[in-house]
């Protein structure tokens, strides 16, 4: 572990993760990985056990080969394993603590994040080449002012680019196309997903558009943890219901409102909190407070 990271404190399981995922990527792909940074809730000193995974940015001297591809794919389903049987067992299903990351090139790194062609990515169950959601400017942003340097230097030596002026614009059409689209079928209360894990998925749709909500609002990226504080302080109080439920999940505490025990009644509440948040976040856009940095 490097000693900017040893400096954070990280969490021991973080590190046993970390150091892990890097000694399997080191033998596979014999040490092309020159960078590697967390960014996410461990780098916002929020990451919770049995709650969230590893983000991480790692950097390669260049472009890898289809056979180095291939072993790549091998480093994440080694690193899959463990999070995925501990989630089973513990009838988590998210499966916290799995190891996500983006692949880029150490020459792409100081380019504008739009400009940046990934390399691969891995994401939960999914494996990607050449495509990385969390190339985006929310992310970049939490890598810059905020990641965590496991190896190589820091991130504000890197020279990156999370291309400010778009940050808000970004995160308002996300808002308004997967989290519109995710809310609208809460509502409905015929979401079969929500069969499995439904006070995940609460916390799900509170934090997240709550989150980006303070984007849009403040330029500035937030925790999910801290989402549910904001969201008590900006929204009506009849959202503190299911806004506390979604806090009392982060934290492990038993739910508290008996009516959310009627899953279809959980579903339409939280989705119309989110809808009420993007409602709200676009009304913000039309007033911005100033470019982000």
């Amino acid at each position: 572990m490097s000693p900017i990271a040893a400096g954070r404190s990280l969490n021991p399981e973080v590190e046993r993760s970390v150091d892990a995922y890097l000694a399997n990527a080191d033998r596979l792909l014999r040490d092309r990985i020159i960078g590697f940074y967390l960014v996410g809730s461990t780098a916002l000193d929020a990451w919770v056990i049995d709650r969230s995974d590893i983000d991480f940015v790692a950097v390669v001297d260049h472009t890898l080969s289809r056979a180095e591809l291939r072993r790549l794919r091998a480093v994440w389903l080694i690193a899959g394993f463990r999070p995925g049987i501990h989630g089973v067992t513990r009838a988590l299903w998210a499966f916290p603590g799995t190891m996500n990351g983006i692949f880029v090139s150490e020459n792409d790194l100081t380019r504008p994040v739009s400009q940046i062609a990934p390399i691969a990515s891995h994401c939960g169950p999914k494996f990607s080449v050449a495509r990385a959601f969390d190339l985006n400017p929310v992310q970049w942003k939490t890598f810059r002012d905020h990641g965590v340097a496991i190896r190589g230097p820091e991130p504000s030596a890197l020279g990156l680019d999370p291309e400010p002026h778009t940050l808000r614009q970004w995160t308002l059409d996300n808002l308004n196309t997967y989290w519109a689209s995710w809310a609208r079928r809460a509502c409905t209360g015929r979401d079969l997903s929500w069969t499995l894990q439904p006070r995940w998925r609460t916390a799900w749709g509170v934090q997240g558009t709550s989150r980006m909500h303070a984007t849009i609002s403040t330029g500035e990226i937030i925790s999910k943890a801290t989402a549910c504080e904001y969201a008590i302080e900006t929204f009506d109080e009849r959202w503190h219901p299911i806004i506390d439920e979604a806090h009392r999940y982060w934290r492990g505490d038993p739910e508290k409102v008996a009516r959310f025990d009627d899953r279809r009644r959980r579903m339409a509440r939280t989705g119309e909190f989110a809808l009420d948040v993007i409602a709200n976040a676009n009304e913000h856009a039309e007033h911005p407070l100033g470019p982000s940095t």
